[in-house]
């Protein structure tokens, strides 16, 4: 039984694969795009394994312009029942996660005829176009009170399992006023020409969900009266709201070329233009979606620093007396008023604007003098506040101005830690942090050099070492100091 039980075994994200199908010639659909999940554990459990088959396949066809979803299965033998054990219902498996016109028939003439694919265009609104290798790229959006955009999200949910780790599916069945504040963003391929006279020119790329949180406003100054019952219609978009990008996926046939970048841009262009958005947050981020998303606020914040002259004001420092400090000045260090300002003005959490912050800073400290270019730690600590460099000091500032925030996100945590062991995980949390900074700022510096060339995709990465501390944007929850990660959402 253990022989067959392996025999008849197959992985499953080897098996399972996705295609994005459109019509060809001779009445036949032609793949666009076929390509592997990087997860299928919340389908079949935990080590991803399919028994039952030999030579299984999986094949979930979407259609490329309305994603209309379709599962092929084949396989070249069957495993015969044998008491209670048999092979895995895999229709049923899917069908937890696949809408039933998944499992109908007749989807290639479906595709293939269907008379509307030509004039067909996503649901919601045209918010964005852009280039990419000389192809045609838009950006829609719509609520999902859009019958037409939550049959597309139903479509494609199982996405979501496939490739965010710990994802979860949206609640389709939720009330309208819940729906209302979910909003979907579609990145699609427009083609110059359709691969047919009665095809559509869009084809998938991938889609983002926000999701709207009432913020309480703290009253202003000669406020108007309001009536009570209001006389206008309310729904969440006309409150004052704190923005969370929930879900964010470029498929993988069109990842690491500037897609990702578009589609984020996309979103936090419309955050600016709504003013009842006060800030935009993100639901645990990968440590992928974190480049991305540090790639493109620092693009927007770094002018906005340096029109400031953003800099660690060392000077009233540097007749410090040796002994450790009790407190870091913080506020004479830097200008804390239009910091704020300028956080509040792009709506950028509080946590995400202090990294860019920190960033920033550390990128205007000469190499030499960072530690990536030499620096000595330990003469720094002996001279500190006192060292005869400018930039000297400023690290010196900085590096204990990162450690206070550490410690301030993980107090929590860190007075369950043995006070020895205290001082050694923050400064090991620190110097991760600053790795992942140098490896930011390389990332950062070498996308502005391709910027004409690559139109400012830059998503490249360069080899950091993984924080020490997993940071969330979740600004109710602690950080972590030993290291614990969590599911990424997005």
């Amino acid at each position: 039984m253990a022989a067959q039980a392996e025999e008849y075994s197959v992985n499953a994200n080897d098996a399972v694969h996705v295609a994005i199908v459109q019509p060809g010639p001779n009445n036949k659909l032609t793949t666009r795009h076929d390509f592997h999940p990087k997860f299928t554990y919340p389908i079949v459990g935990e080590a991803e394994q399919i028994f039952g088959y030999k030579g299984l396949d999986v094949e979930i066809r979407f259609a490329a312009h309305d994603l209309r979803p379709h599962v092929k299965i084949s396989y070249q033998k069957k495993f015969n029942t044998i008491g209670s054990t048999s092979a895995l219902d895999l229709n049923q498996k899917l069908g937890e996660f696949l809408p039933p016109i998944a499992f109908e028939q007749g989807f290639d003439q479906e595709v293939q005829n269907d008379a509307k694919a030509a004039i067909w265009t996503p649901p919601g609104t045209l918010v964005k176009k852009y280039t990419r290798g000389g192809q045609q790229y838009e950006v829609w959006a719509g609520s999902l009170l859009d019958m037409a955009m939550r049959t597309l999200v139903d479509n494609i949910q199982i996405l979501i399992v496939f490739f965010i780790e710990g994802g979860q599916f949206i609640n389709l069945e939720d009330p309208d006023w819940t729906l209302d504040r979910w909003r979907v963003y579609l990145t699609y391929h427009k083609a110059a020409q359709a691969p047919t006279p009665t095809a559509s020119r869009y084809s998938f790329v991938g889609y983002a969900t926000t999701y709207r949180f009432y913020k309480i406003q703290k009253p202003k100054e000669h406020q108007s009266s309001f009536a009570f019952p209001s006389s206008e219609i309310i729904t969440p978009t006309k409150l004052p709201s704190r923005l969370r990008l929930s879900q964010f996926l470029i498929t993988p046939p069109y990842q690491s070329a500037g897609h990702g970048s578009a589609l984020y841009q996309a979103v936090y262009e419309e955050v600016m233009a709504d003013p009842t958005i006060v800030e935009m947050t993100v639901e645990d981020p990968s440590e992928e979606f974190d480049k991305l998303r540090d790639m493109n606020d620092f693009d927007v914040l770094r002018p906005q620093f340096d029109a400031v002259d953003l800099r660690i004001d060392t000077s009233p420092f540097t007749t410090v007396e040796r002994g450790r400090l009790k407190l870091v000045p913080t506020t004479k260090l830097l200008p804390l008023e239009k910091l704020q300002d300028i956080r509040a003005k792009n709506k950028i959490a509080s946590r995400q604007f202090a990294r860019m912050v920190e960033m920033y800073l550390l990128a205007e400290i000469p190499l030499s003098h960072r530690s990536l270019g030499g620096a000595s730690l330990t003469s720094l600590k002996i001279r500190g506040a006192r060292a005869p460099n400018a930039h000297d000091r400023s690290y010196y500032w900085w590096r204990l101005l990162l450690k206070q925030r550490i410690m301030k996100k993980n107090q929590d945590i860190l007075q369950q830690v043995p006070l020895e062991e205290r001082l050694p995980q923050i400064e090991d949390s620190a110097r991760g942090q600053e790795d992942e900074y140098e490896g930011l700022i390389y990332t950062y510096s070498m996308r502005r050099e391709k910027e004409a060339d690559r139109h400012g995709n830059g998503e490249a990465s360069a080899p950091v070492r993984k924080r020490k501390i997993i940071e969330s944007d979740d600004e109710d929850e602690p950080d972590e100091p030993n290291g614990a990660s969590k599911k990424a959402k997005v």
